[in-house]
């Protein structure tokens, strides 16, 4: 097991005695192994998605906790298959990702329609699936941010697939549209009986103000997981906040004194904890993502980052980077401490 406590050093005391004041760990709809019976029960989710979402909570180590561990890999479109690949040339082959996600004991593997389709008919019995069904691409020049639908739901449904997955940049220009073709993908992905995954990220650059980057605000985030929620997103990713205030800094929308006064702090827990909040106090599960590989630090920045997840009430991590990129070896090694975490009783809800 992984000595949790060594990896957070300094932090180790304040991320795990934490307890939060703003929202009360009681008042929430917390991750379990009863998660589809005490809270899906109450939606209006068909028998097919609350079966879908049972056979993605019992894959893999995590299995029957109510937590989930992702492995996220669309990065070949979202960054180029070169600056994602080369650091470990072997994920060039979309078999290699399906390897680390089962051998790293993933509850589900979620990639592009090449990746997936092209290995589909070895791998859909054996691992959970998830389609990404839009992506920004960098080839164009100039560049330009926006999320393209490149599959439809139904070549999803047809490989195999228990999940989609889907990206919104909320606060964007084109968002509107994204909203729109999203919750219309979502719909019929429900229909056909999948769960539904949103990754519900910021992008405008009036976010940037006087050197502060409120893209990872907890008050704006926790907004986009509470317009995620709303267009039916069964679990939403969104990144970890490392800040608070951005609707009072930036000086625009709506927000209310007791956001910062009473319902949050500056620990990161509080700040995690908000977002939960906003996905309708943890009805929609919060997954936090992992973030890019930096290289040593990675295994402490992933443990540190499920830590504050799951004490703040959230439903595990999707950590994708700083896993292909390493050798298999080391790559399941993080995996399995992200797991650990979630695995552990001495990791509490704070």
């Amino acid at each position: 097991m992984t000595d949790i406590a060594k990896l957070l050093g300094d932090e180790a005391d304040s991320l795990l005695s934490y307890t939060c004041s703003g929202f009360k760990k009681e008042d929430l709809y917390l991750p379990g192994p009863d998660f589809v019976d005490r809270v899906f029960a109450d939606s209006d989710r068909s028998p097919h998605v609350m079966r879908n979402l049972q056979t993605l909570f019992n894959h893999g180590r995590l299995g029957g906790t109510g937590y989930v561990s992702i492995l996220p890999v669309d990065q070949g479109i979202e960054h180029s298959a070169g600056a994602s690949f080369a650091p470990n040339p072997a994920y060039f082959d979309p078999k290699n990702i399906l390897e680390l996600a089962l051998q790293g004991g993933c509850n589900c593997a979620c990639s592009t329609l090449g990746v997936l389709s092209s290995v589909a008919r070895r791998y859909a019995h054996k691992i959970p699936l998830m389609l990404k069904l839009n992506h920004n691409e960098s080839l164009t020049l100039p560049a330009m941010y926006d999320q393209t639908l490149f599959a439809q739901v139904e070549q999803a449904h047809d490989m195999g697939c228990i999940a989609v997955g889907a990206t919104v940049y909320f606060g964007s220009p084109e968002c509107r549209r994204q909203i729109q073709e999203i919750s219309e993908a979502f719909e019929r992905a429900h229909e056909l009986g999948m769960v539904t995954v949103l990754w519900s990220y910021l992008r405008n650059p009036e976010f940037k103000k006087d050197g502060v980057d409120y893209h990872v605000a907890s008050d704006l985030t926790s907004q986009a997981v509470h317009l995620a929620a709303t267009i039916k997103a069964d679990i939403v990713k969104q990144k970890l906040p490392e800040n608070n205030g951005g609707y009072k800094a930036i000086g625009f929308g709506h927000t209310h004194e007791k956001v910062y006064s009473e319902l949050t702090s500056d620990h990161p827990i509080d700040l995690a904890r908000f977002q939960v909040a906003n996905a309708f106090m943890g009805r929609a599960g919060l997954i936090n993502s992992g973030g890019g590989s930096k290289g040593q630090s990675d295994m402490g920045e992933a443990v540190r980052t499920a830590v504050i997840n799951k004490r703040a009430g959230g439903m595990g991590l999707i950590s994708g980077r700083k896993a292909f990129q390493k050798p298999l070896k080391e790559g399941i090694e993080l995996l399995n401490a992200i797991q650990d975490v979630y695995l552990s009783k001495d990791v509490s809800i704070a």
